[in-house]
């Protein structure tokens, strides 16, 4: 059980790590470059999560059975499923209840994060649970 804890505390070093690219992608690509923010936030959430793949697997799944093209491509679904959330749920409270875009980022990335944890401890980095 101590393993798991201090499996998800590094999943949540490196996720709160990649996600400060994140914020800074969709402040630079929105107030820089006038993306539409929706726009910003999928593409800054694709890259933050492709690097959070590289870092999770190295720092927090280091001895999945998986290889690391296969995982990749399910990483790869799992984020779809969360860029989904994180765009649905960022529209939501700002077209719907006027939150800015950025305060609105920062409430669904627990959610977002917490789907892509295990989803991946679960279905994408075989590892052996046991303590």
């Amino acid at each position: 059980m101590i393993y798991q804890v201090e499996r998800f505390l590094k999943y949540s070093l490196t996720g709160g790590s990649t996600f400060l690219v994140d914020l800074c992608l969709l402040y630079v690509l929105t107030d820089v470059f006038g993306w539409n923010y929706l726009v910003s936030a999928a593409v800054g959430f694709t890259i933050a999560v492709s690097l959070n793949y590289w870092l999770a697997r190295k720092f927090v799944f280091s001895e999945t059975l998986r290889g690391v093209r296969e995982g990749y491509i399910i990483f790869g679904s799992i984020a779809l499923g969360g860029v989904l959330i994180v765009i649905g749920l960022m529209y939501i409270l700002v077209a719907k209840f006027g939150w800015p875009y950025l305060l609105s980022r920062i409430a669904v990335a627990s959610f977002a994060g917490i789907w892509n944890y295990f989803l991946n401890f679960y279905v994408n980095f075989k590892v052996d649970t046991r303590d």
